[in-house]
């Protein structure tokens, strides 16, 4: 299982970290080791004094498949949830500095917490799904895919290109604007509608 995320994929967001509008994805990975999941709590990790939230619509990849046409893409995930793409910003700011990756900042491990599935069929509109994170009672992300530059299927057409996609492989789909700093003690909580999919602690 791997983990293929894309960054920049909400205007807002791009324009909050002073970054361009890309006019293709941007990729990054984060490999199985950074997943943390049944709302474990995230240990801010000693490398870092400035680790952020970002949290994201996650689709779960249900079959094998390379060089995907758009129009069939839809056909390569059947199941979504949430997830939050934990950052250390000063580590990556400093790499993106001296033009070198950003892995050390985005793999590390339990970077990637990651929610239940439920099947993309019990959600009336994919295109239009409200979803939102508070931090300690208070909303700070409050996205929608209708933002999204890059939908779900060019998304998925795009890396298959370049990568085979196999099943239970997740795709973090780029993450809205709100994004900040956490801190020891704070409650992440996510919803997409009404119903909860993440509930952890910051230690």
């Amino acid at each position: 299982m791997k983990i293929i995320a894309i960054g920049r994929n909400y205007a807002a967001h791009a324009k909050e970290l002073n970054n361009p509008l890309p006019t293709s994805p941007v990729i990054f990975m984060k490999p199985e080791t950074a997943v943390l999941k049944d709302n474990k709590p995230f240990y801010i990790p000693d490398f870092s004094s400035d680790v952020h939230y970002e949290l994201e619509v996650v689709i779960k990849i249900n079959k094998e498949g390379k060089h995907i046409a758009e129009k069939f893409a839809a056909n390569y995930y059947d199941e979504i949830g949430l997830g939050i793409d934990f950052t250390a910003r000063d580590l990556q700011s400093a790499l993106k500095e001296k033009g070198l990756p950003w892995e050390l900042a985005k793999a590390f491990d339990n970077s990637a917490a990651v929610s239940h599935f439920i099947p993309k069929t019990s959600i009336a509109d994919l295109t239009d799904l409200q979803f939102e994170l508070k931090v300690n009672g208070e909303t700070r992300q409050n996205g929608n895919t209708k933002n999204i530059l890059f939908s779900f299927e060019k998304i998925i057409a795009f890396v298959s290109q370049y990568i085979t996609l196999k099943k239970g492989d997740l795709i973090f789909t780029g993450t809205p604007e709100g994004v900040g700093q956490v801190h020891p003690g704070d409650k992440l909580q996510a919803w997409i509608g009404k119903e909860q999919f993440l509930n952890f602690d910051i230690k």
